[in-house]
């Protein structure tokens, strides 16, 4: 990006005479928003300067969302913005890609040049091979060295056309690449723009631009990593970027912002309420009604369509968070980020922390999941934790990943993959269904089960069976329960009916837990929730 200063030094005739200086605009910082940015530009006013020119902008900001701000002693004035067509002023990236293309262009055109002289040599020496109509005549002594002469010019013929043709094969592959990204770039950055604005410099500075740009986003991600030897967990703050806005962020400062300055800030304006009768109307008046006229054909506006919509028409989406706060939060990146404009996805680390945590291996068999699944529970770091994909590690090794909410409760909880060294199995030691009392009309259900939970860890490790309890809802259903042992958690998770074992199991340990369950119901009539 460059800007042209204009500054007047006075002589001693008091003759203005004007300059203009040429210098680099660059980004400097960006601000990611959900579905946008605030892109910052920073130019140097030098002492006496009364314009700035900064050009090569690309036209795919609103003009509204533009805001400068100077040093102290620098006054700005009026702002004149400018927009030029593609073909005048391409942006760098599109000259970058276009001279890369017409020097492909022209090896490709050496190469196919250097094949047409192969082929033209090639079919001499068919033609030299065939002879005329006459045969000449053949010098014995000379026959050998015309033959080795004629096969070797025949080989290094056709030898020179297939190496050719790989090159041109291998160029013309980078080629349609180049080709792609730049009619890419050429449609987004349809336009360039030019902002001038007038200033008054009674003392060198800086000049802060910014403007609001579209078609870049960020959201949270986290990385947790279990270490079950030491009972802790590394957890990672990460951020996915990206960006399609027409032009590269190179070396610049980032900030991650929850805001969402597109976000209509009116405020309310209710209309009267207002109440009217009409009486009944007769249909055979709709009947003799005429036919509404033809809607108007579309204008010229409407058919216009802006630089910055038609750069959107392609299937980038932008990253996007999932927060339902009220409230307002920046992350500042630590290194500056290089993040090109083809809408890649980038990850960049925010922050890390190490959590001690209390490991147990959680069971749930009456879900119809035996398995053993490894949890980490930890108190929740302060700060703003934000929704978001969470990747788990468990003593190095990936073991999936998942959706996680840190405003659910003040602790937090991952589930680290499946024990293999914790066995569940399932006895059913009763399950009976019939009649009971012949009079009264009731049927009744028992169902008994065992759970045997056997660990063969080499260390004592701590389990937690879960079992969904049957809670009546009808005064017409009753539930007798016995769980043995007695379960040490109630309501687990503020989930009603859901109760808890916990047990700490020595090196080849086998506990058992009973439960039975008496369901005493009418014989008429459904009861919903019976296995």
């Amino acid at each position: 990006m460059v800007f042209r200063q204009r500054g007047a030094v006075a002589g001693a005739a008091f003759v203005a005479v004007t300059t203009a200086v040429a210098a680099e605009a660059p980004i400097q910082s960006v601000t990611l928003y959900p579905g946008s940015a605030t892109v910052e530009r920073v130019v140097q006013v030098a002492p006496g300067a009364t314009q700035v020119e900064i050009t090569g902008l690309l036209a795919n900001f609103d003009k509204d969302t533009v805001r400068l701000h100077a040093d102290a002693g620098i006054q700005v004035g009026q702002v004149v913005t400018r927009d030029q067509g593609r073909v005048d002023s391409p942006s760098a990236r599109e000259a970058d890609l276009d001279a890369k293309v017409q020097a492909l262009q022209d090896q490709v055109a050496a190469i196919d040049a250097d094949i047409k002289s192969a082929q033209i040599v090639q079919g001499y020496l068919e033609r030299l091979g065939a002879g005329g109509d006459k045969a000449a005549p053949v010098d014995a002594k000379n026959l050998t060295g015309t033959l080795d002469a004629i096969r070797k010019g025949a080989f290094d013929a056709l030898e020179r056309v297939r190496n050719d043709d790989v090159k041109k094969r291998l160029l013309s592959k980078q080629l349609d690449v180049l080709k792609r990204d730049l009619a890419r770039a050429q449609a987004s950055t349809r336009e360039s723009r030019t902002i001038t604005v007038q200033v008054a410099a009674r003392q060198g500075g800086k000049l802060l631009l910014s403007y609001q740009v579209n078609r870049a986003g960020w959201k949270p991600t986290y990385r947790a990593a279990l270490d079950s030897n030491a009972a802790t967990i590394d957890l990672e703050r990460l951020a996915t970027i990206s960006q399609k806005t027409g032009e590269d962020w190179s070396n610049v400062r980032l900030r991650l912002s929850t805001g969402q300055p597109n976000l209509i800030v009116y405020a309310p304006d209710p209309s009267p309420w207002l109440l009217n009768y009409q009486p009944p109307v007769d249909p055979a008046m709709f009947l003799r009604a005429p036919a509404p006229p033809p809607p108007p054909a579309p204008s010229a506006d409407y058919r216009t369509i802006r630089p910055v919509e038609a750069a959107g028409q392609d299937d980038y989406i932008a990253p996007i968070l999932e927060t339902q706060g009220t409230f307002t939060t920046e992350f500042e990146v630590p290194a500056r980020v290089t993040l090109a404009s083809d809408g890649r996805e980038i990850a960049v680390g925010l922050s890390r922390q190490t959590l001690k945590a209390e490991q147990r291996v959680l069971i749930a068999p009456r879900s119809g999941n035996e398995a053993a699944v490894v949890t980490a529970r930890a108190p929740r770091p302060d700060g703003v934790w934000l929704p978001g994909q969470v990747q788990l590690q468990r003593d190095g090794s990936y073991v999936g990943a998942q959706h996680w909410d840190p405003q659910a409760g003040d602790r937090l909880q991952f589930a680290f993959g499946r024990d293999p060294l914790v066995r569940v199995t399932v006895e059913h030691r009763d399950r009976k269904s019939g009649e009971v009392g012949f009079f009264n009309g009731a049927n009744q259900r028992r169902i008994a089960d065992t759970y045997v939970v056997t660990s063969t860890h080499r260390q004592p490790v701590d389990v937690l069976v879960l079992e969904p309890t049957p809670i009546s809802e009808s005064d017409k259903v009753t539930v007798k329960t016995a769980l043995r042992p007695e379960p040490d958690v109630r309501d687990w998770e503020h989930r009603r009916g859901l109760v808890g074992r916990s047990r700490t199991l020595k090196p080849n340990e086998t506990a058992r837990f009973d439960v039975d369950y008496v369901i005493d119901y009418p014989k008429d009539g459904v009861v919903q929730g019976l296995p």
